[in-house]
């Protein structure tokens, strides 16, 4: 694989959203941390970028901070506020996390408006629906009938996409259906505006978002290429970060 590089050869930096959370760690260490699965900065090293953690700051920290980078993803986690779309918490929904939701918001509205590119996964995905004022599904399997897109908390599970002829997602993964990892028992419901979905699972779920007017690369994906055999969606976001740096 080539790396891609910027016009002045250097690999382009990749800023990676992460977790706000209680982390325990070591014999005796039990704090709030900022933290991210490891697969993340090596998905991104993989695809030739520099991968740097962005832990929630305050939202005017956000446009200085995506200033400094050529490429922003938006990792997976935890489940946004619903307040966020005017829906009261379903019982399966998990606990708030008001900065990260606010900072990750904050880091898409930038990206969006430097024309940064972003990929957003999971999670990432759906905030970017959520910021252009769609809604979720809080339990999918109250939807879909079936837990085929988390079956097993804490562990990833293959499942079928398919890409929208003719969308970015479709040259990424090709036209047929495909294999990917999926964790997730929250989903797309009312598309935002701005937006249209290129992939689908078998049950119809939304599996990919991409905006209608954008002139960069901005991809949503609800499944973890980070977790399976999927380096297409990094790579694209390498390479579109290397060439936007120029």
């Amino acid at each position: 694989m080539t790396t891609a590089t910027t016009a002045a050869g250097a690999r382009p930096l990749i800023g990676i959203s992460t977790y706000w959370t209680q982390a325990r760690w070591g014999v005796a260490w039990d704090l709030p941390a900022a933290l991210l699965p490891a697969s993340y900065p090596a998905y991104v090293q993989a695809a030739g970028g520099l991968a740097v953690m962005l832990p929630p700051d305050g939202s005017t920290a956000a446009a200085e901070t995506v200033r400094r980078l050529d490429g922003l993803l938006l990792a997976g986690g935890d489940d946004l506020d619903p307040a966020l779309y005017g829906a009261p918490p379903h019982p399966r929904t998990g606990r708030p996390v008001p900065e990260r939701d606010r900072w990750e918001l904050a880091l898409l509205a930038a990206a969006l408006d430097q024309r940064v590119p972003v990929l957003g996964v999971c999670r990432g995905m759906q905030l970017m629906n959520v910021h252009a004022g769609g809604t979720l599904v809080q339990h999918l399997p109250d939807v879909v009938g079936h837990d085929g897109h988390n079956p097993k908390a804490g562990t990833f599970t293959d499942h079928t996409v398919t890409p929208v002829p003719g969308s970015l997602t479709a040259r990424l993964l090709g036209p047929h259906p495909r294999p990917v990892a999926t964790h997730h028992h929250q989903a797309v419901d009312r598309l935002g505006e701005g937006l249209r979905v290129s992939a689908h699972a078998e049950d119809g779920t939304a599996e990919a978002l991409e905006y209608v007017a954008h002139d960069g690369f901005a991809l949503g994906i609800q499944w973890h290429p980070e977790a399976g055999t999927d380096p297409g969606p990094g790579r694209a976001l390498v390479e579109a970060a290397a060439r936007r740096a120029g």
